[in-house]
């Protein structure tokens, strides 16, 4: 009897969903970091050969998992708008691109963008830490 009740107990954990949330810190504020990407093709407007000034993620407003604002760098400045899932990954749409993010710590996280074009292709990643 006892290999039957040990059978029950984990048939009972497999199919209890899982109900842990990731904490969501208050995002809103400036955050900047250094960004590593890579580029292909010529005509793209966000992205050069020379680095520029830091890019700048800046949170204007929040809504529990839900936030927007604004995403700069020497080439552009886009409005953003973002959502933090329950395992604290990130997913956050500009006007031509997508990101994809993880929460690091409260005050840190890493974004990678992409874009695709006819003339070009971007793929970009940026840890960024919150500013005081």
């Amino acid at each position: 009897m006892p290999k039957l009740a040990v059978i029950f107990t984990l048939a009972a954990l497999v199919t209890v969903p899982a109900t842990a949330e990731t904490a969501i810190p208050d995002l809103r504020g400036t955050w900047t970091g250094e960004s590593e990407a890579i580029v292909w093709g010529g005509a793209n407007t966000h992205h050069g050969a020379k680095r520029g000034a830091e890019p700048r993620l800046t949170v204007d407003k929040q809504d529990g998992r839900r936030f927007s604002g604004t995403f700069s760098s020497a080439k552009s400045k886009d409005p953003i708008i973002a959502v933090v899932s329950r395992t604290g990954a990130i997913y956050m749409v500009d006007d031509d691109g997508y990101t994809i993010g993880t929460m690091l710590a409260p005050n840190r996280i890493e974004l990678c963008y992409m874009r695709q074009s006819p003339a070009a292709r971007v793929a970009s990643c940026t840890e960024m830490t919150k500013q005081p």
